[in-house]
């Protein structure tokens, strides 16, 4: 037998037990083999006709599966891989996040100063590349002098999502109001993290990808992630895919955009969430401050009418947010997450500090958050999961 054929028969051998020779310890301390996981995923992807997704399981040095399903364009036929370079959507929040802590570890940013504090001139002279970014329309309404970056990172600054959508659909000549007081009750809020990566840009003289290049994707060899649009990404990315197979065309931004301008890849976005496991980068007092519920989460859901409803459903749980990432509480300890969601794109990135395990999904497919429930169930054991409050309602349901 030559050489070479020893050699694939050896490289072989290594893949095959990579892939499929081991199992993941659950967080109730029950194994799945890696075959039936690989084989759970198949099975939902199809029975909920997802066109496109990306799964990892990591611990904090090391990758226990990662694997991509399904097609990078559906109409072209290419298939999926997790070098691909996919849209993060607000993944890119709990990353900016870790760089808000960098700055306070530095000395450079207080959590609890009113951001006001550290602008030259009021906010509300400030003008925009964008007209409908301003902040005119808070003029006659001081509350906003008492956000701080705490209340931008656990969304209490009162601000809606976007000020643009309304409930008549969108209008982007609709102001920016405050719909409840500073600090006392969790809204989602793009709005909130776009403007602590102003006052951020202001304090620091740089720009946010600058900033992310030195303290996250530099450090962590995040090579193929960027808030901006990058050359080296063509040829490489996938596309977004819209309900009936639509195929979206794959936006390239020029702008960075803190609560949602980051393209990254399965394998790149894997290594920030080991970093979280290992508590890289950050002080322990840091993450202590990230990984701890700065409020109580009441409403009935995260987004739409149902975001007004006060509700104990999930006090059980304890659902909070904490800065940068939401959080809630299983019998076998603190559960931290984060999702993604846009037209042809849904992700979520789910951590167990305790456990040392942690999952990422991502899909380039509009459907993919009716298995995420049973996807966490299967690969991590945890039937804690607030699906109805995130809305991830099940594909069966």
């Amino acid at each position: 037998m030559n050489l070479t054929k020893l050699l694939f028969i050896w490289v072989s051998f290594l893949l095959s037990n990579v892939n499929y020779a081991q199992t993941v310890q659950r967080i109730d301390n029950s194994s799945i083999n890696i075959e039936m996981l690989d084989t759970n995923i198949e099975r939902l992807k199809s029975a909920a006709n997802v066109h496109g997704l990306a799964i990892t399981i990591v611990t904090k040095d090391s990758v226990l599966f990662q694997k991509a399903y399904g097609s990078r364009n559906l109409k072209k036929k290419q298939a999926l891989q997790t070098t691909h370079n996919f849209y993060a959507a607000s993944l890119s929040k709990p990353l900016f996040a870790y760089i808000v802590m960098k700055l306070t570890d530095l000395g450079m940013l207080d959590l609890d100063r009113p951001l006001v504090e550290y602008l030259e001139k009021p906010l509300t002279s400030y003008s925009f590349q964008q007209s409908y970014e301003g902040y005119e329309a808070l003029k006659g309404d001081d509350r906003y002098k008492q956000i701080t970056a705490r209340m931008c990172l656990s969304h209490t600054t009162g601000f809606p999502n976007w000020r643009y959508i309304t409930n008549s659909g969108i209008n982007m000549s609709e102001p920016l109001r405050i719909q409840s007081d500073p600090g006392t009750y969790y809204i989602y809020s793009g709005e909130g993290i776009q403007l602590l990566q102003f006052v951020v840009e202001q304090i620091t003289h740089k720009g946010l990808e600058e900033l992310a290049q030195t303290y996250v994707f530099q450090p962590l060899e995040m090579n193929m992630t960027s808030f901006l649009w990058q050359d080296r990404f063509e040829g490489n990315y996938a596309v977004g895919h819209y309900k009936k197979k639509k195929v979206l065309e794959r936006r390239k931004r020029d702008q960075e955009y803190a609560a949602g301008s980051m393209d990254t890849t399965p394998e790149d976005y894997a290594k920030f969430i080991q970093a979280m496991l290992a508590r890289k980068g950050l002080s322990s007092s840091a993450f202590e401050e990230m990984f701890t519920s700065q409020i109580a989460i009441k409403s009935k859901q995260q987004f739409g009418e149902n975001r007004w409803k006060v509700t104990d459903e999930n006090a059980a749980i304890d659902l909070s947010y904490g800065l940068g990432w939401g959080i809630y509480q299983t019998p076998y300890g603190k559960a931290v997450f984060k999702e993604g969601h846009m037209d042809g794109w849904e992700h979520y990135a789910i951590f167990y500090p305790t456990k040392n395990l942690g999952l990422i999904i991502m899909c380039n497919s509009s459907n993919g958050e009716g298995i995420f429930k049973e996807l966490l169930e299967i690969s991590m054991g945890d039937h804690w999961m607030p699906w109805y409050w995130e809305n991830f309602i099940p594909y069966d349901n």
